[in-house]
């Protein structure tokens, strides 16, 4: 019994969190607010992953009845997901000026700090349609009622796995400090086209399971 909870455990960690991948959310949050005060990007890193925690609990918990109850499939999620991650890697490659970047004005109502924080942060980087996906299929069929244990175990994981990505966002100057400008824009680039390409495979995958037609 004790074996197979400590699988358990460890299955379902591991799944959350390869596909939230704490490491290239803290590239992109370092290249979307290199230019933001301390105390904005601190914020932005907090909202982010309260907002991402909170996603990922409720769609562990009711995930499956809600997407049930408005007829919303996951391959919805998937292709949604893909278009808006797209749009992020090339404005990141072309090094552009992000439609949720502000003005002076909102520099001091922090507007952009919380506009970042809910996308692209949150959503789809952090909380997006491959991890919002994992904790779905993880919990389905699974309640406080029927397997408890096992809820508190997904449950478990996606704080677990919030609380490191986190840590790693408030870190991330440390990591990229020692990198000089050159090798940042170079580093900055190839995230653009590593989000590019994570966001075709998510079109390709949404699209080839609501259209499996297409692929024959």
């Amino acid at each position: 019994m004790a074996d197979d909870l400590i699988s358990l455990t460890l299955f379902t960690l591991s799944s959350i969190l390869i596909v939230v991948d704490p490491i290239g959310a803290m590239l992109v949050y370092h290249s979307l607010t290199g230019h933001m005060e301390p105390q904005n990007r601190k914020k932005v890193a907090i909202s982010a992953c309260r907002l991402s925690t909170v996603v990922l609990l409720f769609f562990t918990i009711f995930g499956s009845s809600l997407l049930a109850l408005f007829g919303i499939t996951i391959e919805a999620f998937t292709i949604a997901g893909g278009v808006l991650l797209f749009g992020i890697g090339m404005e990141i490659v072309y090094a552009k000026t992000s439609r949720a970047r502000m003005t002076e004005a909102e520099k001091h109502e922090s507007i952009e700090a919380e506009e970042i924080s809910s996308m692209p942060l949150a959503f789809p980087m952090i909380a997006g349609p491959g991890t919002i996906t994992t904790v779905i299929v993880l919990s389905k069929n699974v309640s406080l009622i029927s397997e408890p244990v096992r809820l508190v175990i997904i449950l478990g994981s996606v704080i677990m796995t919030m609380t490191l990505t986190y840590l790693l966002l408030v870190s991330s100057e440390q990591f990229t400090s020692r990198i000089g400008q050159r090798e940042y824009r170079v580093v900055s680039r190839l995230m653009g086209i590593l989000l590019m390409a994570i966001a075709v495979q998510f079109l390709i995958n949404g699209i080839s399971t609501a259209f499996p037609s297409l692929i024959k």
